[in-house]
């Protein structure tokens, strides 16, 4: 296939965008630029690629109510194809050796010229260019030549357990995007990735791996050294894959989490905080397993199906009513609070009984539905108790929502007395059932519901972690009368010595029913942890563990939050309102996978040892041995030698610090432990859930060692969800895959491979500040996207074959279209950069989605054609527009290589000519080229020029319209076909129009622009002549100007060479067939002697 063939036949560089730009639209008319600057606004289109945050349709950009520029109209977009392309056509079909009449000028017409494909070849091209970037070194050879200041991004560590999700994707993309353009800024960007190798993600892989009898013999020291290995091995696999993204790093020295001085550095942070007394040890319920006698992590549970629980329905009697509300007891002497637990062995330790202040409760007297009530409810699995039996009257508080369900459960008939909100409720008594002691109601979290139970829920601090969490803010004891091996002990009284999973249980319900305590128990199906190892029951009980305390530096941390950046600026108060709330941080952990709490226990006291002295030595220890060395060291080994007399008296620790807390110790771990990067760091970014996770303990760690904030600036995402907006599962079959959306699926027609770019550009498509959406219908409109933007740069690629930057001309002497189009360009370059440095890159997508693609593609490009193919190879006019679109590509190559850097690396190897950097340097690759320096003198178009072009667009698109009309009605074919006659009693527009037509420079003449052979400006509509033009419309430029359009066939005879009507042609004996301009030029390419001959 010939050159010019493969440019007109496959590609659509070379023509107008049709109406596939359409989808862009939502308005019959659009406006791009501001004069100023770009902005937009955030509507929603119902295609489905717009359904999703950020990526909207065509909207209006403005800024400072400003008028706009550079105007299209959706008629226009659909016309332009019917144009003339009398050179291209004729070069088409001159290349596909299809006969023609004459084919003798083919060789003066200037077609494009490139090697650059119009098809990305993705799955081939971006490894090659991947491949070059590393053998080249190109990330370090840039960051060493940048001369700027140092830009550290930080990166969060996602945890080494498996493959990566379209989550990592857009996580790491965003940070890629902000690094690259940092480095166009001359930044020394200095970007370690990082990942979290300890904890029970990791564990549960590992143990996941194992069959049981392996599980049997996994000793601690066993399962680090299969946890290490898997992690390390899963570090390699997503390193991998996040290369293939294009993401820039320093890979050759990531920071893991399980490295010795990475675990010494979170050590030393964990001591610091201990000294300043920011670490204590307290009780926390925890799960516990009676039959093996230990705490268990998640990972070390299982969830059997077929438990059967013994459920009941208890009753605690209420006392009185706190001051300033109204009294309950006045109205109902014999009031009670109906309670659900599945545990009834965890009563005796109840503590408090927690309402929702949501939730809106009732009191209701139960009656009975019929003299017999229990027969018809009691079964073999239910059984109603004595107090239903009872002839008081009872009146119960119960959630209102539930009154139904519990009438049916029980068997009888609640009355409603009474309604109040939960919040009402607050700080009521009772009396517990066992020891007659008061207890208070309380107000929970959004754990109670009213999906089962009664609204109300009983609250045992040692017994579970939301009744811990709900006793720590009331202050309630943590009561826990079980000892390790699941037997009550002497606290729980009469139960004592019996087991609670068994007759302690049987024993507590029994009491409760005989003390007309208990409505009603039935056995319940549920999931119940067991313990993996012994396949028998657990239970949650407390146990001591080991705390940071924030109260010490809450106000520090306070008060650092509101010194850094956030984007968006609502993570400020969500990050405020939970460090503020916070309970204490519990940050030990019963796992074998982490690094050790490195404390020593004396054992006859148990009190614990840890100052700075045995802390500085563990820390020696493990920066050299890693923390491996705790488990296979003695005691007396772990020990400074002041205490190692001693040792016989003391034991070591068995707990792991909380990864969160690894996490949390970067910012000393990497920060602060390497030459090149720097403490705080510039940029934090990651998911909005890690305000409560990497964010809030990164912060917590830093202020209670360092006194300020790890980040000067935090950023954060939200989740990606399928294109329905819902949440991703393999069960819905919704799940994207960013592996198959860059390497395509098993089935290629069905998933094809679009390549990292495609993936690249969707994540500077969507606002991220909220949940984004993704599916393949998305990534398809991403790919047309993508299509016609490599359209846009190989046009530019191929029309400046033969420039070099000697033909450049000067400013001042270009056409009046040609500074216009810099100055459009300027202002975009301008507006993206501001885009960049306030990372809204969707707004980035949108100015260069229609700047680039529609705006250059259907006016400027459209308009140059003209004089870049048949204007003459050394012309004037083809040097000019040579000049701007040298200006375009450069421009528009560099502010899209953040986003598109295989894209725009691709490009600029195919770059016809060198581009040397205002340093002097010749740039190999495009981020060696710096960011567009701001030219001011393009920026300053008068302010006239400018509403000149607003008008004259604005025209053009009313121009096409009534050409579209006389097309229809066969006046004519091509827009060439046609004369334009122009009315208007604007006497300023008019006298424009006119020196337009009249411009000395062919490129500013409004035929040229209108891309029609000839137009005239009438004086009049009253003269004869005029009434007898065919086609005609009438129109308001700007909303006041009245504009008379006209459409007749064009005068004179069709040039043969660049299909534009004109009188001379038959003018010239050696060229009859040809205009003066294409005589003018073919002259040059055939002297007359060898014209005669031919």
């Amino acid at each position: 296939m010939s050159l010019f063939k493969s440019f007109t036949s496959n590609s659509s560089a070379f023509k107008p965008m049709e109406t596939t730009m359409a989808m862009f639209m939502h308005i019959s008319s659009y406006r791009v630029l501001s004069r100023t600057s770009c902005s937009s606004s955030r509507r929603t289109n119902s295609s489905g690629l717009f359904n999703s945050r950020g990526i909207s349709s065509i909207e209006v950009l403005s800024l400072s109510n400003m008028s706009n520029y550079c105007t299209h109209s959706r008629d226009e977009i659909s016309s332009s194809k019917r144009r003339s392309r009398g050179p291209v056509m004729a070069g088409k079909k001159a290349a596909e050796g299809k006969k023609q009449e004459d084919g003798k000028y083919k060789h003066t017409v200037d077609l494009p010229q490139t090697t650059f494909g119009m098809r990305a070849n993705s799955s081939v091209r971006e490894p090659e260019i991947q491949k070059m970037w590393e053998e080249n070194q190109v990330f370090q050879k840039v960051v060493d030549k940048n001369s700027g200041g140092s830009f550290v991004l930080h990166d969060g560590p996602p945890y080494a357990n498996g493959d990566l999700h379209i989550g990592h994707a857009l996580n790491k993309i965003l940070k890629d995007i902000i690094n690259r353009y940092k480095l166009l800024q001359n930044y020394k960007v200095y970007y370690v990735p990082g990942w979290d190798c300890h904890g029970l993600p990791i564990e549960l892989k590992v143990l996941q791996s194992l069959d049981q009898e392996a599980r049997k013999n996994l000793t601690p020291s066993k399962l680090r050294t299969k946890a290490a290995k898997f992690a390390k091995e899963t570090v390699k696999t997503q390193m991998s894959s996040f290369k293939r993204f294009g993401v820039w790093a320093d890979w050759n020295n990531p920071y893991l989490t399980l490295d010795p001085e990475y675990e010494a550095a979170q050590i030393e942070v964990f001591g610091q905080m201990a000294l300043k007394g920011h670490i204590y040890r307290g009780k926390k319920p925890v799960h516990w397993s009676p039959s093996s006698q230990t705490a268990l992590a998640e990972a070390e549970l299982e969830y059997p199906e077929g438990h059967f629980s013994r459920s009941i329905y208890a009753i605690f009697r209420v006392v009185s009513a706190p001051q300033m509300s109204s009294d309950l007891l006045q109205e109902f002497p014999n009031l009670w609070l109906a309670i659900w637990t599945t545990t009834p062995w965890t009563i005796p330790a109840n503590g408090a009984v927690a309402v929702n202040t949501k939730l809106e409760y009732a009191v209701v007297e139960v009656e009975p539905l019929i003299e017999h009530v229990s027969s018809p409810v009691e079964t073999r699995k239910k059984r109603l108790g004595n107090v239903l039996k009872d002839e008081k009257k009872l009146f119960l508080v119960v959630a209102s929502e539930l009154v139904p369900k519990l009438e049916a459960k029980w068997g009888v008939k609640l009355v409603v007395k009474r309604r109040q909100l939960g919040s009402d409720l607050e700080n009521y008594r009772y009396i517990h059932p066992i020891d007659n002691m008061e207890r208070p109601v309380v107000i929970g979290g959004d754990y109670i519901t009213t999906e089962a139970g009664t609204g109300l829920v009983h609250t045992a601090p040692g017994h579970g972690q939301e009744d811990y969490v709900t006793g720590q803010k009331y202050g309630l004891p943590i009561f826990c009368p079980v000892d390790e091996n699941g037997i009550f002990t002497e606290e729980a009284r009469q139960f004592s010595g019996l087991d609670v999973l068994g007759e302690g249980n049987t024993a507590v319900v029994k009491y409760l029913d005989e003390n007309l305590s208990l409505i009603m128990e039935e056995s319940y199906e549920h999931k119940y942890p067991y313990d993996w190892r012994t396949k028998k029951p657990t239970i949650f009980r407390a146990t001591e563990q080991w705390f940071a305390s924030v109260e010490g530096f809450r106000d520090a941390a306070m008060g650092a939050i509101g010194n850094v950046k956030w984007v968006p600026p609502q993570g400020e108060n969500r990050i405020s309102a939970m460090t503020s709330s916070r309970s204490d941080w519990c940050i030990s952990r019963q796992r074998t996978w982490g690094v050790p709490i490195p404390v020593f226990y004396h054992l006859p006291s148990r009190e614990p040892l840890m100052n700075e002295e045995t802390i500085e030595h563990v820390q020696s220890i493990i920066s050299q041995k890693g923390s491996d060395a705790w488990w296979y060291m003695t005691v007396e080994e772990l020990l400074p030698p002041k205490y190692r007399n001693k040792a016989a008296e003391y034991e070591k620790g068995t707990d792991t610090m909380d990864v969160w807390f690894d996490s949390g110790s970067s910012w000393a771990a990497v920060l602060r432990k390497r030459d090149s990067l720097s403490f705080p760091a510039d940029l934090y970014l990651e998911g909005t859930d890690q305000h409560r996770g990497w964010f809030q303990s990164s912060l917590l760690t830093s202020i209670a060692t360092r006194g300020k904030a790890p980040y000067s600036c935090v950023v954060t995402h939200g989740f990606v969800l399928d294109e329905k907006g819902l949440k991703m599962s393999k069960s819905l079959g919704n799940v994207v895959d960013p592996r198959s959306v860059i390497e395509g699926g098993k089935n290629q027609k069905e998933a094809p491979a679009y390549g990292a770019d495609i993936l690249r550009l969707w994540v500077s498509s969507v606002d991220y500040t909220g949940d984004v959406m993704i599916g393949p219908q998305i990534i398809r409109q991403m790919s047309e996207i993508y299509r016609k933007l490599r359209g846009t740069l190989r046009y530019l690629l191929g029309n400046l074959h033969d420039w070099k930057t000697d033909y450049t001309v000067p400013y001042h002497e270009l056409p009046r279209i040609d500074q216009h189009a810099l100055f459009q360009l300027e202002n975009v370059v301008k507006n993206i950069q501001v885009n960049y440095e306030s990372y809204q890159f969707f707004k980035i997508f949108q100015i260069l989605q229609r700047f680039v693609i529609v705006d250059l593609s259907n006016f400027y490009f459209d308009v140059a054609k003209d004089r870049l193919y048949v204007g003459g190879s050394t012309s004037y006019t083809r040097r000019s527009c040579q000049t701007v679109l040298a200006a375009h590509l450069l421009s528009i190559v560099r502010v899209i290589a953040p986003i598109l850097p295989h894209l725009a690396e691709d490009v600029w190897q195919n770059l016809p000519f060198q581009y040397t950097t205002e340093y002097g340097s010749v740039a190999e690759y495009v981020f060696e080229s710096r960011w567009p320096t701001l030219n001011e003198r393009w920026l300053a178009l008068p302010t006239e020029e400018i509403e000149l072009w607003e008008k004259i667009l604005e025209l053009r698109t009313e121009v096409n319209k009534v050409l579209e009309i006389a097309r229809t009605g066969k006046l004519i074919g091509a827009s060439l076909d046609a004369k334009v006659h122009i009315y208007t009693s604007d006497s300023g527009l008019a006298s424009q129009l006119s020196e337009l037509c009249a411009a000395e420079i062919d490129a500013d003449t409004l035929n040229r622009l209108f891309i029609t052979s000839q137009v005239e400006i009438l004086s009049s509509l009253e003269d004869e002549h005029n009434a007898n033009i065919p086609y005609s419309g009438e129109c308001l430029i700007q909303g006041k100007s009245k504009v008379w359009i006209g459409i007749s066939s064009a005068g004179g005879s069709k040039c043969e060479r660049c299909w534009n009507y004109s009188e001379h042609v038959g003018s010239f004996l050696d060229h009859p067939t040809l205009c003066k301009r294409c005589h003018d030029v073919v002259a040059v390419h055939m002297p007359p002697q060898v014209a005669l001959v031919t």
